[in-house]
This record gives C-alpha cells, structure tokens and sequence, in this order.
C-alpha cells in the first residue's frame, strides 16, 4: 500500500503543531519529520512531543528526515547513536540518512568504501532497534547517479537498508523509469514533486501527472508498503500544498 504524507521541512517555518493541522486538513495519513527544527537531533523531549502530537491527530510518523551523513557525520560531531535515539522516541519506523557529501563522480574509492562501511554499521545498530535505514536518492550524494546508487545497494548488500527515491532533477522520464526499476526491490518512501528542469522551478504537482504516471506501476510493484511524501511546494504556500495534496491523492486512488 502507498499512502500520501508530507516531509515536514517543506514548512520550516512552520510549528510541529501548524504542521499536523495543515497534514490533517489535507486528509494525507503520515509525516516525515526533519531532525533538524521540527525533531533535533537528541531532543527526545519534542521527540516525545511530535510523536503524541501526530498520533492524536490519528497521523502516522513515516520517518525520520535526518541529516546525518554517513561517513562524516561521525567525526563532525553527530553520532548516529543519537540520531537513532531520537528516531525510536519520535516512533519511526525508518531513518533518512545522507550517503556521503559529495556526488559519485567527486568520491574516490577510498571516500566510497568508507561510507560503505558506516551504511554497514548504521543499518546494524538501527536493526537491533527494528528500525530501518534508508538512503535519501538525492545529487551531491552517492545516489546522485541511477547507476551509483544500484551500485551503491549492491555493495552495501545489508537487509536493513533501503533507497528512498525521488525523479532526479533535469533528468528524462524514460532514465528515471530505468532507475527506479534497478533499485525497486530496495525501495522505501518516496519523494514527490514537479521541480522542472531544476529545482529552482517548482510548478504544481498537475502540471507532472503525464511524468508520475510512469512511475505509480512500478512503485506498485515495489515490496512491503510505503508513504508517498509531498516534498516542497510552489512558492512554500500552504494553498499550494492543499491543491498538491488533492492531486496526490487523487493519483492514488487510480492506480
């Protein structure tokens, strides 16, 4: 089953609780929430708090939008150890986490194999929490590329990682169909939005309907279940997510 939601950080201005009217007056059914204002990481008081606040509203926690880089974030300050932490408290089943810091083609293999070996220790701790990992499907990142990040999930080769995915920006329909078909057995969440050529130019979710229309069959056949996650809107506009949100939904219940 695909379910519709938002990732929190497309309001950053907006509060937790602003976030849960605005997600529940849309009639979507979960939140990514990011750990970087709504959820800081290790603050397991507004943890707490969010996790209450989302499930009163009968709202599911899709995840833990964190921004931990793997292979960096370690010695920068941030252990994973405590993102995790707050992840459990926040009740996600799932943590977003970064595949490095810089894009397939800038990563040599010794930048590569570290970070291989971190997605390796990170899913392990997660699993013991039952608590997946999964991968932001993202440019400047080890998945910047469809064939990096196949590569990316077959050197790992770790039950408990997932891909998130999302359209790279720019790139043709047919290669992001391509794409997503190699890593649609690791597939979790997905990112959805119309940012065309770049993603400095938001335009209504519509305007992409002959765009996603390629990739709901797919994403259908993708296993176990998953949020589809509203991410950015034109203008940052609660309007413009509330008339984004009616498409969204409306795409899944016709396919």
């Amino acid at each position: 089953m695909i379910q519709p939601g938002l990732v929190s950080v497309t309001f950053r201005k907006l509060s937790p609780a602003e976030i849960v009217s605005l997600v529940k007056q849309a009639g979507l059914k979960g939140i990514e929430w990011g750990g970087d204002l709504h959820v800081p990481h290790g603050d397991l008081v507004r943890a707490r708090e969010v996790r209450e606040l989302t499930h009163e509203a009968g709202l599911s926690v899709a995840a833990y939008g964190s921004y931990y880089r793997v292979g960096q974030s370690e010695t920068a300050g941030l252990s994973f150890e405590r993102v995790l932490e707050t992840a459990v408290e926040l009740g996600a089943g799932t943590v977003r986490v970064w595949p490095g810091g810089a894009g397939s083609d800038a990563t040599d293999e010794e930048g590569r194999w570290k970070i291989i070996q971190d997605l390796r220790r990170i899913a392990d701790l997660a699993a013991r929490a039952r608590v997946t990992v999964s991968m932001e499907f993202h440019g400047g990142t080890l998945t910047d590329t469809n064939e990096s990040a196949s590569k990316l999930l077959v050197e790992v080769d770790h039950p408990n990682i997932l891909t998130c995915w999302q359209p790279h920006n720019g790139e043709a329909t047919e290669e992001c169909v391509r794409g997503l078909r190699e890593v649609l057995p690791r597939v979790g969440n997905v990112h959805v939005f119309h940012w065309w050529p770049t993603a400095a130019e938001r335009h209504p979710l519509a305007a992409g309907a002959e765009r996603w229309a390629q990739f709901w069959p797919l994403l259908r056949q993708a296993p176990g279940d998953r949020f589809a996650l509203l991410e950015f809107v034109q203008g940052d506009e609660p309007a413009a997510f509330l008339r984004d949100a009616e498409t969204l939904k409306q795409w899944l219940a016709e396919t």
